[in-house]
């Protein structure tokens, strides 16, 4: 059965995060105009910085604002935020994109994704620390859909 344009494009964000570094999370994304791949992302290290998978994690402590406390692992750059990067080196505009991700971006990805113009978000799974970010895209406007409503585990 031929797969709808947000399966076949969830599908290949699985292959690309198959290249993440950082065993945590090994997320890809995918950033789409008019149905064409404009660039793409996966978590890992800035270049010529090493990765998780070769000198293990950089964990800090973040507190949630509820006030769990929790483990990060901070030595890695999100997969929303590297498929940004690459578009901004190669000059290409994300303005009306849709961007794929393996689970609702964080704070700092939706604020990203909101200044660079993307207007639509699909997410395989839910993020535990999400909802400043639900909060921000509502009021931007960004479109937010989620595939599965259960909570990405990692």
């Amino acid at each position: 059965m031929r797969p709808t344009w947000d399966s076949y494009f969830i599908e290949l964000m699985q292959t690309i995060g198959k290249r993440a570094t950082c065993d945590r999370g090994r997320s890809g994304c995918i950033i789409v105009k008019d149905k064409q791949i404009v660039t793409t992302g996966y978590v890992g290290s800035p270049p010529g910085l090493s990765h998780c998978d070769e000198v293990g994690h950089l964990m800090k402590k973040v507190v949630d604002d509820d006030g769990t406390e929790r483990m990060h692992c901070m030595r890695t750059i999100h997969a929303e935020q590297n498929a940004i990067c690459q578009a901004a080196k190669h000059g290409i505009s994300l303005q009306d994109a849709t961007l794929y991700c393996k689970m609702e971006p964080c704070r700092v990805c939706a604020m990203l994704i909101i200044s660079c113009g993307i207007k639509r978000v699909v997410a395989e799974k839910r993020y535990h620390a999400a909802q400043e970010s639900r909060d921000m895209f509502e009021k931007a406007g960004v479109i937010l859909d989620v595939i599965e409503d259960e909570e990405e585990q990692y």
